[in-house]
């Protein structure tokens, strides 16, 4: 039986066939030590043909099609084309050696050409990657390094290139970052707090809120100066009139000292810049909801934007966090008690990040382990579908937390909840409904646009008509000849007779 063999290169699709096979027996060793030597190599292995690449997208799509183990059309074409062929019934008396097994599957289900990938064809197409370039006499000195450059960094390019809107990264920086500047503006709103009493101790039982209390000590600067003037800014601030005429009436009683215009003035910076970090942390945190509803729209339905916004920042990826099992989801931010549990073999926890969700604050304290693993259970497939699913959408979501809620009322009254197998059909069926229903209106859409194009058509062409007969009027009219008069004449004589 002879051996032919398949090399994929950056240069183009290769086959060779070996000779001897017999004479070897497939003894590896002979061919380890054959490789290093091309004139011991190339009597045995010889190059049949030969296909380049027609350009480098074309290299690209190719060498992606082999990672992803199918068969494109081009590779199929040349492997019928100098291959023998396979005749139906009988076995075939040749074999082809490829690098992966995947490869090696889809090509004998499409063609019903024999593969075979082992360390034999290993060590073969090891010694076919080292001498390359002498068999293919075409090539120049330093193409081929060029080729497997330009090829290596566009297939890195095409394997790093994802959806720009499901980047989850940003979101692993965003919800780090909002963390960070809830730590900050609560240390600086202390730092205020601290500052400005100073001057008007009075003002913090007053506004108990860290960013209210920046903004009303920016409005009254000096407390000396408050008064009834500043009761509409106040109220418009704090949202209440009575409170607004309680910290003017407390700040002409007030028993604080008296600050000097630079010290006021300092104060009153700190306090725009904590004001500045809270309306940021507004804008964050909306741009954290938006990237969270392309990134994982269901994940983020069931369980919240930020509980899943930190769940994926501690799984490094939404892709980790799909792989995860939902015993591990479950714990999740629990590592320290986990392994402390283990040691001292007493109890592991129950919950890690998901105890930030509603769901389980609402659940009995019998009940709390049950609904952590059952919400557990529910964000692994919500997560999985948003990483993997083609079309980003919240139908999912929104079934698994109807499950979860079911789940609570059934733990609390005894309600039977349904089945997720009965809810996913329901979500799909509901799916492809609305595609459906957007397809017909596309037709129909399309239907409309070419009636108006037909019907702008034919009135361009009925204007052209008339203009070509008001022309043709014209020039009768400009052409009259005295014939024509004549005959008028002598029509109208005759009607005189």
């Amino acid at each position: 039986m002879s051996l032919y063999l398949l090399s994929e290169s950056s240069s183009g699709y290769a086959l060779f066939q070996v000779q001897g096979v017999d004479e070897i027996g497939q003894n590896t060793e002979a061919v380890r030590s054959s490789v290093s030597d091309l004139s011991r190599f190339g009597r045995v292995v010889q190059l049949t043909a030969f296909h380049p690449s027609q350009s480098a997208l074309d290299a690209l799509n190719q060498i992606s099609a082999i990672s992803e183990g199918y068969m494109t059309d081009e590779l199929r074409s040349f492997l019928e084309l100098n291959l023998p062929k396979v005749k139906e019934g009988k076995k075939p008396k040749f074999s082809l050696g490829v690098a992966e097994p995947k490869i090696g599957s889809c090509i004998f289900e499409a063609t019903k050409i024999p593969c075979q990938s082992n360390e034999f064809v290993h060590e073969l197409l090891r010694g076919v990657r080292q001498h390359f370039h002498r068999f293919i006499k075409d090539l120049k000195p330093g193409d081929l390094e060029k080729a497997q450059l330009g090829l290596a960094h566009s297939y890195s390019r095409a394997k790093v290139k994802f959806n720009v809107n499901r980047v989850d990264n940003m979101v692993i920086q965003a919800i780090f970052l909002l963390d960070t500047l809830d730590k900050d503006i609560n240390s600086f709103a202390m730092r205020v707090r601290e500052w400005y009493s100073w001057h008007f101790p009075e003002l913090v039982k007053i506004v108990n809120d860290n960013y209210l209390y920046a903004r009303v000590s920016k409005i009254i600067e000096d407390k000396s100066k408050l008064s009834e003037e500043h009761i509409p800014m106040l109220t418009e601030v704090l949202g209440d009139e009575d409170k607004a005429r309680e910290v003017v009436e407390a700040g002409k009683a007030s028993m604080g000292q008296d600050l000097s215009p630079l010290d006021l003035i300092n104060v009153q910076t700190f306090a725009q810049r904590v004001m500045d970090l809270a309306d940021y942390r507004k804008k964050l945190y909306d741009y954290l909801v938006t990237k969270m509803s392309d990134i994982a729209p269901n994940l983020a339905a069931l369980i919240g934007e930020m509980v899943g916004a930190r769940l994926i920042s501690h799984a490094g990826s939404l892709t980790n966090l799909a792989k995860c099992p939902s015993s591990t989801l479950q714990i999740l931010g629990a590592e320290k008690a986990l392994f402390r549990a283990l040691k001292t073999r007493g109890n592991t926890p129950k919950y890690g990040l998901i105890f930030h969700s509603s769901f389980i604050g609402r659940a009995s304290a019998k009940n709390k382990g049950r609904i952590a693993r059952f919400l557990a259970n529910k964000c692994s497939i919500a997560s999985r579908i948003d990483c993997f699913a083609d079309s980003s959408s919240t139908a999912f979501g929104e079934k698994l937390k109807e499950q979860v809620e079911e789940r609570l009322e059934f733990y609390d009254k005894g309600v039977a909840p349904r089945k997720t197998v009965d809810v996913m059909k329901e979500v799909m069926e509901n799916l492809e409904k609305k595609d459906e229903g957007e397809k017909t209106v596309e037709v129909s859409e399309k239907k409309k646009k070419r009636k108006t194009e037909n019907k702008e058509e034919e009135e361009e062409k009925s204007k052209k008509k008339k203009k070509k007969s008001k022309a043709g009027e014209e020039e009768e009219l400009t052409t009259t000849d005295n014939g024509h008069s004549k005959k008028k004449k002598k029509t109208k004589s005759q009607d005189a007779e």
